[in-house]
Order: structure tokens, then sequence, then C-alpha cells
């Protein structure tokens, strides 16, 4: 698949909110073929250096302040779930069978629901990074100039590629997942799991599997493949990722 439908399904598959934060892909394609034309340091070959320092910005901004959200509601869930645990122990206020099921199944919603978007948000770096070298690699390939080294090695000191203190929190989301789900099945029929569950996660969870699938697609190998690759990935099953128990 052409990286420009990629980019597409990934975006009509992100959370509508996110949808106007991705790669203007289309927009800088059409400027490096007005810019191959046109002769070395003109006004269009300024713009197109203008308009990829404005999608920098852009995804800096985005992935920052999700960072930031991200941070908050890990905190206000271990608090949550840290209460939920001092209640129904000893010297707890002992809340009912029925209580303490309902309480466990909305944090195991919220917990699959952040796990997802923080999935998403890897997602949202690796994809457009991967766009910005592509694009690069085709301006130097029509105007026999070499900006795409430069500009690269700029991208990978920016707030948006650099994914490490999200991948941590994925994986303390993980290992918060293994804890809490032997706890929230207590007092729920299988059934009755499945129904309050599936509904109310299934659209982040749709698009979480979409962006796993998208990474290692993105990272088996391409064009781009090389000094400009992605890292590999992190996560510990592509294929199978922590939520799906929930799910079943």
């Amino acid at each position: 698949m052409k990286f420009g439908k990629r980019l597409k399904k990934q975006v009509e598959e992100s959370l509508p909110e996110w949808r106007d934060k991705f790669l203007s892909y289309k927009d800088l394609k059409k400027l490096v073929r007005l810019t191959s034309a046109a002769q070395p340091c003109s006004r269009v070959e300024a713009e197109f250096v203008q308009m990829l320092n404005a999608e920098i910005d852009k995804f800096n901004a985005f992935f920052v302040e999700q960072e930031e959200d991200f941070i908050i509601r890990q905190r206000e869930l271990q608090e949550r779930i840290k209460r939920v645990m001092e209640d129904d122990g000893t010297g707890g206020s002992q809340p009912s069978e029925m209580e303490h099921a309902k309480e466990m199944s909305r944090i195991r919603k919220d917990i699959v629901n952040f796990h997802g978007e923080m999935v998403l948000l890897e997602n949202y770096s690796s994809i457009n990074y991967t766009g910005l070298a592509k694009i690069l690699k085709k301006y130097d390939k029509r105007t026999g100039r070499v900006l795409r080294l430069p500009f690269i090695e700029k991208v990978l000191k920016q707030p948006f590629f650099t994914t490490d203190l999200v991948s941590e929190m994925v994986k303390e989301c993980e290992r918060t997942i293994e804890l809490v789900l032997p706890v929230a099945d207590r007092g729920q029929s299988e059934q009755g799991r499945k129904g309050a569950l599936v509904a109310a996660e299934q659209s982040v969870f749709r698009n979480t599997i979409a962006a796993l699938v998208t990474m290692q697609e993105l990272r088996k190998g391409s064009s781009t493949y090389g000094h400009f690759s992605l890292p590999p990935l992190s996560l510990p099953d592509l294929q199978l990722p922590s939520p799906i128990p929930i799910l079943q």
C-alpha cells in the first residue's frame, strides 16, 4: 500500500479529535512537484521548508499535550485503584459485592481505553515521522538537492519523536491491567462482563489494533529503511495487545 493511502486510512481509523493533527502529506507532495521545476532557493522551496517546520510544531504541540494528559490520567487511575483496594481490605468501608464489581468494571474500562490511546500516540509518532522521511526523500530525488539528512537529524531530537516516556507508561499500564483483572472479575458473570465492556471499549480497541498493525508494517523495512528507519517496536505483543483478554 502506498504511504499516502496508508496515512489516509490511519487518519480515518484514529480518534476523531486527532484527525487534523497528522501530517499534511498531500499538500507537501504538491509543493514538492512545484519545487522540482523551480530554481534553487526559490519562493516555492522556502514555502516547502516553512510548511515542514510548521508540521513539526503541530506534531510537538499535540504530542506534548497528550503526554501531559496521560501523566495526569495515570496518576488518577492509580489513586482510584488504591482507594478501591483499601475500601475492600481489612478496616476498609467494605462496599457491597455489586458496588465493588461496578467500580472495578469502570476502572478496567478506563485502563483499557487509556492503554489504547497511548498506543495510538506511539503510532502517531511513527507514522508522522515516516511521512516526513518519505516526503523529504521525494524532495531530494526530484530536485537533486540534499535536505533530508539535516532535516531528519533535527526531527530525531523533537518531542513528538521521543516516545520513551509513553512507552514506559504503556508497560506500566499493562502491569496494572494484570493486577486489576483478577479483582475486577469478582462478582461478574461472563456474559455481563462481555456486554458491559465490549460496547464501551470497542472503538478505541479497534483503532489500537489498526495502529499496532501499522507500526509493525512501518518497521518491516521500506524505502526509508536504514539511517532514517524507525527504532524497533518495544511493545510486548504486537498481534495480541494486553487489552484483548478483557474483551474476551
